[in-house]
């Protein structure tokens, strides 16, 4: 992951005036290297400063999000296995909602596309889902690139108090009615 790592910074500094899009389309691929989203909005935080780390990183993670609701169609198998994980961590009839997406996407290990999914189960409509993606996705760029370079100064303590803070937040955001239909109710074995 360090090699990947370096190959951005060297990119960012050769390429110039092109180191935004270089940036922005890091983004878009980071998901096939398999590098954290704070990962790469920390970095971004160094190469651009705290204000146009966030655009860049905001940018970047919106295309991700857009490309994800239009190839997750393409792809049944994958959207069948992140229908069983949102089952499995969230429970079947749970729906988060997009403040409760919003702090999971501060926890680095929450998987960024199995919230886009949660996402786009909750808003049918492209627009909607855009919107409660950038919603969503603010939080985790501005965070991550503004207070990257303290981060990695926190003590384990501090990051146990931020998780559990983190924990709270989500429990207190959550969707306090659950809408189960009839069939579904009284399933036949």
């Amino acid at each position: 992951m360090n090699d990947q790592l370096s190959l951005l910074f060297v990119i960012v500094e050769t390429a110039g005036i092109l180191a935004p899009i270089a940036f922005i389309f890091f983004h878009i691929i980071r998901q096939v290297l398999f590098i954290p989203v704070p990962l790469v909005c920390v970095t971004g935080g160094v190469l651009f400063g705290s204000f146009f780390g966030s655009v860049f990183s905001i940018i970047g993670l919106m295309m991700s999000s857009i490309l994800f609701y239009f190839m997750i169609s393409k792809m049944p198998r994958t959207h069948e296995k992140l229908s069983l994980l949102k089952k499995r961590w969230f429970g079947e009839y749970r729906n988060l909602t997009v403040g409760q997406v919003a702090v999971l996407r501060l926890i680095p290990f929450i998987h960024y596309h199995l919230l886009n999914f949660c996402l786009m189960e909750r808003n049918k409509s492209f627009s909607d889902y855009v919107k409660n993606s950038w919603v969503s996705n603010l939080p985790l760029a501005v965070f991550y690139t503004v207070f990257g370079e303290f981060i990695s100064r926190f003590t384990p303590s501090m990051i146990l108090l931020i998780l559990l803070s983190l924990a709270i937040l989500v429990f207190i955001l959550r969707e306090k009615v659950t809408v189960i239909k009839w069939k579904e109710f009284f399933k036949t074995a």
